[in-house]
């Protein structure tokens, strides 16, 4: 797969951003890219599971190299709105004086939209699958590209400034380093469902009810070792 180029038409004009078709198309386009590989997805098979005929993709993206870009950058803008509130929220409790509670309701914040997109978004396996191809090397590290530049650099940032105000450290302290991987590797065992942590656990699957329990159990835990960080600095 060549580098992908943008569409010769704008995604801005000729058609609303949230045009249900070409919604139908990256969504598709995501799951199949995710599932097959670049390669392996072919625009016939896209357009099929769209629902729609193969002209359409031409239409909306060009070819499949702009069907590519397009989910790529869905992803990534997807997802940093989904943290957009959180994100500020963090922002603006550094900015002031907030009090410990603040900067841990904060950090907390961004814990629980990071949990809730694992545990109950339907959509997420299918982009976890995408991204991880071009992790692996698989495909041009597009959608990683910008998910590290749009989402992961600044929300590391806002995450490691909380938590080093909160224990008392500096953003550049291996300990402050290591405590945050250790909070976000309480999610880790939950990303590719279905897989070992079902096995360990004795359940077929993650229904609501699990994943509602999997949340508080982990947001507890999360809460739980803040507060102790803190008493502690």
């Amino acid at each position: 797969m060549s580098q992908p180029r943008r569409p010769r038409r704008s995604q801005a004009g000729g058609y609303a951003r949230g045009d249900e078709t070409r919604q139908r198309i990256i969504a598709a386009a995501v799951k199949l890219f995710g599932e097959h590989g670049f390669a392996g997805a072919s625009t016939r098979d896209i357009a099929a599971a769209a629902g729609v005929n193969a002209p359409a993709l031409q239409y909306y993206f060009e070819n499949k190299e702009g069907v590519y870009l397009a989910c790529a950058e869905f992803i990534a803008d997807d997802i940093r709105t989904r943290f957009e509130p959180a994100m500020r929220h963090a922002a603006g409790v550094l900015k002031g004086e907030g009090d410990m509670h603040a900067l841990i309701d904060a950090f907390m914040s961004l814990h629980e939209v990071m949990l809730d997109m694992v545990l109950s978004d339907p959509q997420a396996s299918n982009r976890r699958l995408f991204v991880a191809r071009e992790v692996a090397g698989e495909e041009p590290r597009v959608a990683s590209t910008l998910l590290e530049q749009r989402l992961k650099q600044p929300l590391n940032k806002l995450r490691l400034t909380l938590l080093a105000r909160i224990s008392g450290t500096t953003t550049r302290d291996p300990v402050t380093r290591i405590r945050l991987l250790t909070l976000k590797g309480q999610i880790l065992p939950f990303f590719y469902p279905p897989g070992g942590c079902l096995d360990e656990l004795g359940w077929k699957a993650i229904d609501a009810a699990k994943g509602a329990l999997l949340k508080a159990t982990v947001m507890e835990q999360t809460h739980t070792l803040l507060e102790s960080w803190q008493s502690s600095r």
